[in-house]
């Protein structure tokens, strides 16, 4: 054959290969190909445009994990179909004293940092364990187009941070355990059919920090808000920044909510710049007369305004990676 027409075919099957989606086994007993979940994350190549699936074999994972930037289709995939079977877990927390005398941040206390783009996550549990004096994030989410489903994010507070200005993230069928500004940040966030579950010691459940160029914020879908907390021991939100924005959809909210709902954080300025409101909530804690006046309560062609497609504006997650 042709030496030039062999080292052609060579190149074809090389590139054919690399375009092709990719998994690997995560499986710390040594029985996949990586002990370690970072080593797995390691392993996604700068520039990666094709899915590459880490399939994580039951256990727990005592790890600090950041997917880079450039390191994008990337998707997490836990053993089995019950989140808790597949736990990633740290420590770290805001204040911890670094080896070089620095400290750590809120962002960097996260178990998982996700720079990248098109990540998901799917039946798997993201975990920070220290204590609820500090603030511990367990997953901080920067890249654009992220998506988790049916995972658990677990901590004591700010446990679940959706970081990225302009990042659009999904969560569906998810369960998200804290305390005081449980989920904070300035993503816009879909939750659909989530769990919040507030621990009792906190003070409010949501910290959105929603740039003014921005439409939506939080936005919360069929979802359920409980907790072991006492009756109205919760605020819903509280703006971190200016034109903070959070929306409840057809939601349960359970009697640990606060009447008034709505906390302006000691600005009277927050009143008139925030949007927190509400549509069709249910349960004990749903007080539409009693919430704080400056929320709203949104009629059913504004409700209307609050689709996935629109909140997600023109990301489509069911496409999946190029």
């Amino acid at each position: 054959m042709n030496v030039r027409l062999l080292l052609g075919l060579l190149a074809l099957v090389a590139f054919t290969a690399r375009g092709q989606a990719r998994q690997v086994v995560v499986a710390a007993d040594g029985t996949g190909n990586y002990r370690t979940v970072q080593a797995a994350l390691d392993a996604v190549p700068k520039g990666n445009r094709t899915l590459f699936t880490i399939f994580i074999r039951r256990g727990t994972y005592r790890e600090k994990l950041t997917l880079n930037k450039k390191q994008d289709f990337v998707k997490l995939l836990g053993e089995g179909t019950d989140p808790a079977a597949v736990v990633l877990t740290f420590d770290d927390y805001k204040g911890r004293l670094l080896p070089g005398g620095d400290t750590l941040t809120t962002s960097n206390s996260a178990t998982l940092r996700v720079f990248a783009a098109d990540f998901a996550a799917e039946n798997i549990t993201i975990q920070n364990t220290a204590s609820a004096k500090a603030q511990a994030v367990a997953a901080w989410v920067y890249g654009d187009r992220a998506q988790f489903k049916n995972c658990r994010f677990l901590g004591s507070r700010d446990t679940l941070y959706p970081y990225g200005y302009g990042s659009r993230q999904l969560y569906q069928g998810c369960y998200i355990e804290g305390g005081t500004d449980t989920i904070l940040g300035s993503a816009t966030a879909l939750f659909e059919d989530c769990t919040l579950f507030a621990k009792a010691g906190g003070t409010c459940l949501l910290a959105p920090s929603t740039p003014d160029t921005v439409r939506y914020g939080f936005v919360f879908q069929r979802c359920r808000l409980t907790g072991d907390a006492p009756a109205g021991a919760y605020f819903l939100a509280r703006p971190w920044k200016p034109f903070a924005k959070v929306v409840l959809l057809n939601c349960t909210l359970d009697a640990l909510v606060n009447p008034r709902a709505w906390d302006h954080w000691g600005k009277e300025s927050n009143k008139q710049d925030t949007f927190f409101a509400e549509f069709k909530s249910l349960g004990p804690g749903a007080q539409p007369k009693l919430r704080a006046p400056w929320g709203r309560q949104l009629t059913p062609d504004q409700a209307a305004f609050y689709t996935r497609a629109a909140v997600l504006h023109g990301w489509q997650p069911e496409a999946g990676a190029r």
